[in-house]
């Protein structure tokens, strides 16, 4: 008597979706679930312990500060050791600061200088997280369906990026900063329970190297041999600068001032959300040619929420306004990991991925903390503005570069790792 056949078996995620990366997506949402309404709580737990926009503006600094400084450490011990190891060292040191931040706001009126002190910590292992992070990510899929990926990744960071800043909004409103805050620091342990399972037996053993400052001048001339890497992200020196002051600082103080508090600037934040959903989802089935003009053209509109606050528009204007620029800026961002990931090679991933987020947060300290004294020695109005036509002119400035107009996808592709299975690459690239 024969057997019969097995029946198939069922499948969650695509045939290119390894263990890796699907745990990869996972902790990445629940991370951003917590995250983003981490951001809205900890702007209102400075309100509500009498702050002002100077002190917003240093609580935000505080946390960029580390970041900036450890990020090329970072990215040179992530291309050294385990990736994963990295990464869920920094998910503990994130959990136990948002933990004592939580207690120190659900006990009574935190001070400024304490606060300070435990953003500057969440910033640190951020510092060292995000290259590893990414250097993960990119050795996760091959080649082929690598920008389909991380479209999906984005995508499904946006939507917990929607869900994160729309509870936020309500939570704080409703339950106060401190709980937000405990959430998040319940959400850094998950996270980093899931990445605690990643598979790194597909990374080839590092060769002996001449130390950390050897890694980190390859890192550099790896980095500052490519035009279109190197202007880019000197182009998001300012970029990033600017709607970071937008959003840490002068997005909250008009919807405080203008629009009735807290929840309608969580709305905004997450009709932001619902763009880069939308976005993901676009590049997810469109596939440019030239990924980088594509990417560089979507940052244009990154321009459109200042301009909205400067107005200011209602919260509905304000709210079209994020839902655009989120749109675009995904545009951009798979465009850019696609770029990354065909270009780079992949033990050096770390190393530039930290180069590319030192250059694009370097301004970010200086741009927080000067929200305040811009304010008033310009007006909001006119720091509004000049943010909006400085994103435009510095956009249109990296155009220049001809590679970032005319660098172009490839087909062939990299060692998938953590299980997932190569997929034909049926689907040629649209000429833009």
């Amino acid at each position: 008597m024969s057997t019969p056949p097995a029946a198939p078996s069922r499948r969650f995620t695509p045939a290119w979706a390894g263990r890796n990366y699907t745990l990869l997506t996972a902790a990445a949402i629940v991370t951003n679930l917590g995250a983003h309404g981490a951001l809205i709580a900890t702007t209102w737990a400075v309100f509500d312990a009498g702050g002002d926009a100077g002190d917003v503006g240093l609580v935000a600094a505080a946390r960029i500060v580390p970041l900036v400084l450890f990020l090329l450490i970072g990215g040179a011990v992530a291309d050294r050791v385990p990736r994963h190891r990295v990464m869920v060292a920094a998910n503990a040191l994130n959990c136990v600061s948002q933990a004592v931040f939580a207690v120190l706001v659900l006990a009574g009126e935190p001070q400024i200088w304490q606060m300070m002190l435990l953003t500057a910590l969440c910033g640190t292992g951020q510092a060292f997280f995000n290259p590893a992070a990414e250097g993960m990510l990119m050795s996760s899929v091959t080649g082929e369906q690598a920008a389909r990926a991380f479209a999906l990744f984005r995508m499904t960071m946006s939507g917990a990026a929607l869900g994160g800043a729309a509870l936020g909004g309500v939570l704080v409103a409703a339950v106060g900063p401190g709980w937000v805050l405990a959430v998040d620091a319940v959400a850094f342990a998950v996270a980093g329970s899931l990445r605690a399972f990643l598979d790194v037996s597909h990374v080839a053993e590092r060769a002996p190297g001449g130390g950390l400052l050897a890694d980190l001048r390859d890192g550099w001339h790896e980095f500052i041999g490519r035009p279109w890497l190197w202007s880019i992200v000197a182009q998001f020196s300012i970029v990033v600068a600017l709607v970071g002051a937008v959003e840490s600082v002068y997005g909250p103080l008009v919807a405080r001032d203008e629009l009735g508090g807290a929840r309608p600037w969580g709305l905004a934040l997450a009709a932001f959300g619902v763009g880069t959903l939308g976005g993901a989802l676009l590049m997810m089935r469109w596939k440019p040619r030239r990924m980088l003009l594509v990417g560089t053209l979507g940052v244009f509109p990154l321009a459109l929420p200042s301009a909205a606050l400067a107005v200011p528009l209602d919260t509905v204007g304000l709210a079209a306004a994020m839902f655009v620029s989120g749109v675009c800026i995904e545009m951009f961002g798979v465009a850019w990991m696609t770029t990354l990931h065909q270009e780079i090679p992949e033990e050096k991933l770390s190393r530039v991925s930290a180069y590319d987020w030192f250059g694009s947060t370097a301004m970010l300290p200086v741009s927080t903390a000067l929200a305040g004294p811009a304010e008033s020695v310009l007006g909001r109005t006119n720091a509004l503005w000049g943010s909006a036509t400085l994103i435009v002119v510095v956009t249109a400035l990296v155009l220049l570069v001809p590679d970032v107009r005319n660098l172009t996808r490839r087909t062939e592709t990299k060692p998938v790792a953590g299980g997932g299975e190569p997929a034909p690459a049926t689907e040629r690239a649209e000429a833009v």
